[in-house]
């Protein structure tokens, strides 16, 4: 071979120099140890060989002039290999500088052989391919030659450089008697799997399959080829018979799971799922097929716990593998007993058009299980859409009967109001559940303060054939309405309707209550004894520990004794409340004043003062000034009645009883001659509140007092400063009667046109006032509710007025719930609650006043109203919720929750509406953020089952289910809750909300996931 000839060559240099000269004792020396250096290189004996040659290396520099030049070639060669077989530091730099300095080509392709040798043990692939093709292969013996493909082939396949590491490996592997034969034959057999050559891989995966180096790899890939051929069978009875025969396999869990996913094409659940399961046990990841395989095989095994794990996992997918997964695990949920997250699974599945078999199906279960489990507003639209989507399907009748059942039993008023409404043709079923919508729906708008609303529906429910068991409640609530309207009358004719029919009690809708709405119904009649009979139904004795309504029908009673002159009765039925300090005690203080002025002024006025005393924050305090100014100026004592007067003009909260005080007190000082003073009164009177009537008489007396003293032009001038005409032209006050006219005939077209005309001739005209009031109740009959505001604002602006009650209320009723705009409306409740001299529109200013401070998240001031409203006679339970609402926010905000829950559950327990709503929430919300998680859940199911028609704390309370979930790691409920509100919320934020929560589920779930990719 080549390195054979090389050496010869040496020898055959070194006789002849032997032939031509006898050597001289250091020659004989240095020739002895080159030699046998030389000798120990040959045999590969590197470690002994390099001593030797250092030494000389040592005695024979490379700069030194010698007759031993060839010696000094030659060492350089031998010692820079030795150098690179023993792995020293400086062998890969002296080697290297040897190939680029020799001029002994072949001595340089032999270096670069070695070198690449060098780099190919340090792994070092990208110079060891390098050298290799320096080398060549002319200078190489034809091992080495063979040792340079095979190694260069290895180099390119650690590159992955599969083509230029094949054609090498090709030629090694026809080699039989080659070290590297059965080497080459396995990276020839891998390459040519690579490359889908399953027939070369297979031949020569075959040679090496016993082999110790490669029998725990090759079985897989041969199994894994007859797979790829289509010889599933053999594949499969192979892959056993090396599972069985034992010992290491470097893919055995790779051999099982092959195994396991033949038996599992052919249906053999039961052998595939050891080796399935056995795979993805001790792999982190895996493939989602293989995932959804193992959990199929569970799923026939019945171990439908490990078959749940695995299909939840599945949920994020969006393919038919996905669908059909949500499909089996709703079947699983189902079978054992798991209904809510069995509705999860179709839910997923309902969202995925893969299979359209599959989706119209799980449409359905999703609907139905949202039933069944509450989610009232969820089956409702499912239901709905599924009808509209498949009106042929096999579920139709079932479908249209559960709708007809959740008409009937959900609380979801406005929606299932909506749903009946836009069906064409609804069916007798539904015909028969529409009034008790009907009701379900006015009775939420009732508790909304929405009565117009709620009366419009109460009417229809009254003229349905089908309104038969609820007629009665209708009534009642028809009587509460007429009630509030002051309509009396009418009042009177529901609430006996209601007594008559012998109905059981539903809520506020009860007996006793009737019996007190008809009391004070026959009371506002002034019928007294009629009042009383129903007064006395409720309450005939009263105790501490009576309940409000009958305190205050027992102070009623009293009231309709005193009013039928009894006051023997009354007296002492007032003595009652006061000796069992009921809150009533003030009030009845005052009435036995009346009582007492009945024989005595001077007993009154004691019996007055006695009660300022007794009750000085009693809100009856300016009343009981003005009882004590009137009764001094009825027995002509005016100058006692004036500082009771004054009493009134300094009370912040004396309202409307202020130009009444001004008045008497002019007429107080214009009694005891001092003009100035009256003087003084009635001009402040008609600067403060020029429209009010007390302003007209206050006139009247000003004039009288001019013309007594002579000064007519005085008058005159007052009258232009104020904006008073003396006198009004006849044009003006014909073009106002004529529109009046129209007005008094219920012809508000025709009366708007003409109060139009009028105001744009006479805009400050003798009758604005008039003309834009009556213009604006015209326009909110039509419910043209911007245009009513203009003239609402003009008599409000007006200051007090004969009509600055009604305006400033219908005013703050339109910005609230028409427009929603609740700054303005809380500025007409202000202006309402310090201007009234009516209680009831009082009450009503408080209770608007409170809901807009609430709504414009202003808690603090809400919850000191909402402690003035409930010392207020008359309040509803509404009023009361509403206090507790904005007290339990209150108590939120100062993350005291335990207090928040409680107020909270008493709203909730007295209201149904939309504060009952929010007040549920806020109790699952509270429980959420003190980590009770049980309990939270539990509290916004309720929200969402009892509260159906709020879609905002619906919704909301969705989304924190979705939290919950989160919380819990529950990717599976958490995904699906967050997406059913991503999909279909029309509330933009909460919709956006969801989504985001949505993306963040998704990301936390791939965490710990085991499927790729995810």
């Amino acid at each position: 071979m080549i390195k054979h000839k090389l050496l010869t060559l040496f020898f055959a240099t070194g006789l002849s120099v032997a032939v031509i000269a006898q050597p001289t004792h250091t020659v004989t020396d240095a020739e002895k140890k080159y030699k046998d250096a030389k000798e120990l290189f040959v045999k590969e004996q590197y470690a002994l060989a390099y001593p030797l040659l250092k030494v000389l290396k040592e005695q024979y520099p490379d700069n030194s002039i010698s007759n031993h030049t060839y010696i000094n070639d030659d060492l350089s060669y031998y010692y820079i290999v030795c150098e690179l077989k023993l792995q020293q530091p400086v062998a890969e730099d002296e080697a290297k500088h040897y190939v680029e300095v020799v001029s002994n080509e072949p001595r340089r392709q032999l270096m670069s052989y070695h070198l690449a040798k060098f780099y190919f043990t340090k792994d070092d692939f990208n110079n060891a391919i390098n050298y290799y093709e320096r080398a060549g292969l002319d200078n190489l013996s034809n091992e080495e030659i063979a040792d340079a493909k095979f190694e260069k082939a290895y180099c390119y396949f650690n590159l992955k450089q599969f083509a230029e590491a094949k054609p090498l490996f090709d030629e090694i592997h026809q080699l039989p008697g080659n070290k590297y034969y059965f080497a080459a034959n396995y990276y020839y057999g891998f390459i040519s799997y690579y490359d889908r050559q399953y027939n070369e891989a297979l031949k020569a995966f075959k040679l090496v399959e016993t082999k110790d180096e490669y029998k725990g790899v090759v079985p897989y890939y041969i199994a894994e080829i007859y797979y790829f051929q289509g010889k599933k069978d053999e594949a499969l009875r192979y892959g056993e018979s090396v599972l069985a025969r034992g010992g290491t396999l470097y893919y055995e869990k790779e051999m099982k799971l092959l195994i396991g996913q033949l038996h599992f094409e052919k249906k053999n659940f039961a052998k595939a799922l050891p080796l399935l399961e056995y795979y993805v046990n001790n792999t982190d990841k895996v493939d989602k097929e293989v995932l959804y395989e193992l959990s199929y095989c569970y799923y026939q095994a019945n171990q439908l716990t490990k078959a749940i794990e695995g299909f939840k996992q599945l949920s994020g997918q969006k393919d038919s593998l996905g669908q059909n997964s949500m499909y089996l695990l709703g079947d699983c949920y189902l079978r054992t007993n798991q209904k809510a997250n069995a509705r999860t699974a179709f839910q997923y599945c309902a969202y995925n058009n893969s299979n359209a078999k599959q989706q119209e199906v799980s449409r359905f279960i999703y609907a139905k299980l949202s039933y069944e489990l509450g989610y009232q507003d969820i089956a409702l639209n499912e239901l709905k859409k599924f009808l509209n989507d498949y009106p042929n399907s096999e579920y139709e009748t079932e479908a249209k009967e559960l709708l007809v059942g959740l008409l009937a039993n959900t609380n979801n008023f406005s929606d299932a109001l909506k749903l009946y409404e836009s069906m064409g043709k609804p069916t007798v079923a539904m015909q028969k559940v529409y009034p008790r919508i009907l009701f379900g729906r006015a009775v939420e708008y009732i508790n909304d303060q929405q009565i117009i609303r709620a009366d419009e529906l109460l009417t229809k429910v009254l003229t349905d054939q089908y309104a038969g068991p609820i007629l009665p409640f209708v009534n009642f609530w028809k009587g509460e309405i007429a009630l509030r309207n002051q309509k009396h009358d009418e009042a009177i004719k529901y609430f006996t309707a209601y007594l008559q029919s012998s109905a059981p009690t539903q809520g506020e809708a009860n007996p006793a209550a009737a019996r007190y709405n008809l009391g004070y119904s026959w009371m506002k009649k002034e019928n007294y004894k009629q009042a009383l009979n129903y007064f006395e139904q409720v309450a005939r004795s009263v105790t501490v520990v009576s309940s409000p309504m009958e305190q205050d029908a027992y102070v009623r009673s009293a009231d309709c004794y005193f009013m039928n002159r009894d006051f023997a009765k009354a007296n002492t039925m007032y003595d009652n409340i006061i000796n069992n300090a009921l809150p009533q005690s003030d009030y009845a203080y005052f009435q036995k004043a009346m009582i007492a002025g009945v024989k005595s002024s001077t007993e009154k006025i004691r019996t007055l003062n006695t009660l300022t005393r007794q009750y000085p924050q009693s809100s009856l305090v300016t009343d009981v000034n003005m009882e004590i100014a009137n009764t001094y100026m009825a027995d002509e004592k005016f100058r006692d009645a004036i500082p009771y007067l004054n009493n009134i003009l300094n009370a912040p909260d004396a309202g409307g009883l202020k130009p009444t005080a001004y008045l008497k007190l002019g007429l107080s000082y214009y009694n005891i001659d001092d003009n100035k003073n009256a003087l003084a009164n009635y001009q402040a009177l008609i600067q403060k509140y020029p429209q009010s009537p007390e302003a007209d008489d206050a006139l009247y007396n000003v004039k009288s007092i001019y013309v007594e003293e002579g000064r007519p032009n005085d008058y005159v001038e007052l009258m232009r400063k104020n904006g008073k005409n003396i006198s009004v032209s006849e044009a003006d006050s014909l073009n106002y009667t004529a529109a009046e006219l129209k007005y008094n005939t219920n012809d508000c077209a025709a009366a708007i046109t003409g109060f139009n005309s009028y105001l744009s001739q006479y805009p400050n005209g003798a009758f604005a006032l008039e003309a834009n009031f009556y213009r604006s109740e015209c326009y909110l009959k039509s419910k043209d509710f911007k245009n009513a505001l203009v003239g609402y604002d003009y008599v409000n602006a007006k200051g007090l007025n004969r009509y600055f009650e009604k305006a400033t209320l219908e005013a703050a009723r339109i910005n609230y719930f028409e427009l929603k705009e609740y700054a303005a409306a809380k500025k007409y409740f202000e202006s309402l609650l310090s201007g009234s001299a009516n209680q009831d529109n009082q009450l009503e200013a408080l209770r608007g006043l409170v809901r807009c401070q609430y709504l414009l998240k202003d808690y603090a001031k809400a919850n000191e109203t909402a402690k003035t409203l409930l010392t207020k006679k008359g309040i509803s339970t509404d009023d009361k919720s509403i206090a507790f609402l904005v007290l339990g926010k209150s108590q939120q905000l100062g993350n005291d929750c335990v207090s928040a829950i409680s107020s909270f559950k008493s709203c909730a327990a007295i209201n149904k509406s939309a504060w009952g709503a929010e007040a549920r929430y806020e109790i699952a919300n509270c429980q959420f953020t003190s980590g009770n998680l049980a309990a939270a859940e539990k509290s916004a199911m309720a929200v969402i089952k009892e509260t159906g028609s709020y879609d905002f704390w619906v919704t909301r309370s969705y989304i924190l289910l979705g939290d919950i979930f989160m919380q819990q790691k529950d990717y599976f409920n958490a995904k699906a809750t967050y997406e059913s509100v991503a999909k279909n919320s029309v509330i933009p934020e909460l919709k956006n909300e969801a989504q985001q929560k949505l993306d963040k589920a998704i990301e936390e779930e791939k965490v710990g996931s085991k499927i790729n990719g995810n």
